[in-house]
């Protein structure tokens, strides 16, 4: 029937090599190991009032920058703040932001008085730093999360250097939507900025699951109706119907997954490619809302026989857990396990990828 084979995931520690279709598949889960977040590189941030006139930045190991919005006429030169205009009155906080060589950075925001031609301190200097960057695996994404010295503050985070395939996310890093080669990728650069233009960089190992893009697709009969969520239900229970496979109905999508039983596969919803992690069952009773027995329908994907389908010489499927085959009852019906195939052959399946469905 030409079953595809599902690539593993195995590749050696470090920066995986791709192979050179990296671009043929389609993503299903990422983990990621613990963050090792770096030091700030910079000591002894602080500001003074120089003269009457500027205001004076020290540090060691740092470059400076303004963040953020800061009346007209202030400017930076080197450590020194200036301003040159009128009086202005309740100016907003200069926030001066100092940077090491890495990039990790701490903020210092200054209440400001502004006078013609003067800027002084108003108050006393905050420091605002980000500590304690780190990760969390849920759900096949990941999580970023770290700890800011001004709680008022939101942390935005970014993913530089993923590899190719993914998109960065903030605080979320998700396969949805993925086509990066599965492996794990080590030395993954994580950053986190915050409101004040606080930055703490880190690094994390990155593995990622994914399935070759030709198990995209659809078990589809002669007549060219394959398995359907009916009316795109995305939930436990939802009736999996036969329907015309095509590539502009999402219901009609599936990933098609090695088998946890001897030469049984596992089909499991992907509207769009995305997998959902609802898998085609037969219950065989075992679900009150089943309107049929033997009706399929989609569960939380698990090891279990009765989400395992074995394919026959003569095209068929066969459910492990009844030793029943998949029978269609036109399209539209709720597929359903039967004794025996029907006679008109629908019931013969040929897994058949998304690209050659009609649009």
């Amino acid at each position: 029937m030409g079953i595809p084979v599902l690539l593993g995931t195995a590749l050696a520690g470090g920066v995986a090599a791709l192979p050179a279709h990296a671009e043929s598949y389609q993503d299903t889960s990422l983990s990621a190991g613990a963050v090792t977040d770096e030091m700030f590189g910079g000591a002894n941030l602080a500001a003074a009032n120089d003269g009457s006139t500027e205001i004076s930045l020290s540090g060691t190991g740092v470059t400076w920058l303004l963040h953020g919005t800061v009346s007209a006429g202030v400017e930076l030169t080197g450590s020194t703040i200036s301003y040159t205009g009128p009086e202005v009155s309740s100016p907003p906080d200069v926030v001066a932001v100092g940077t090491d060589s890495n990039g990790n950075a701490e903020a210092l925001v200054l209440p400001v008085v502004i006078g013609t031609d003067t800027i002084q301190l108003g108050g006393a200097p905050q420091k605002v730093s980000l500590s304690g960057l780190a990760d969390t695996n849920t759900a096949g994404t990941v999580t970023f999360s770290a700890a800011d010295s001004d709680t008022g503050n939101t942390i935005a985070y970014a993913e530089p250097g993923l590899p190719a395939g993914l998109t960065s996310g903030s605080p979320v890093l998700t396969y949805l939507g993925g086509t990066a080669a599965p492996g794990t990728y080590g030395e993954v650069s994580v950053t986190a900025t915050d409101t004040d233009g606080a930055v703490l960089n880190g690094e994390f190992a990155l593995t990622v699951s994914a399935n070759s893009i030709d198990n995209y697709g659809n078990y589809v009969n002669k007549y060219g109706n394959g398995f359907d969520a009916y009316r795109q239900h995305d939930y436990a229970g939802a009736r999996v119907v036969g329907w015309t496979a095509t590539q502009d109905d999402p219901a009609t999508h599936f990933i098609l997954r090695t088998g946890t039983h001897a030469g049984a596969y596992q089909i499991e919803y992907a509207p769009n490619g995305s997998g959902s992690g609802l898998c085609v069952a037969d219950p065989h009773g075992g679900w009150a809302s089943d309107p049929l027995p033997d009706g399929l329908i989609l569960a939380p994907c698990n090891t279990g026989p009765f989400q395992q389908f074995i394919p026959q010489s003569d095209g068929t499927l066969e459910n492990v857990a009844t030793g029943l085959t998949v029978d269609p009852a036109g399209t539209g019906a709720q597929l359903r396990g039967e004794s025996s195939s029907v006679a008109w052959g629908g019931a013969v399946y040929s897994w058949t990828s998304e690209s050659s469905f009609p649009s």
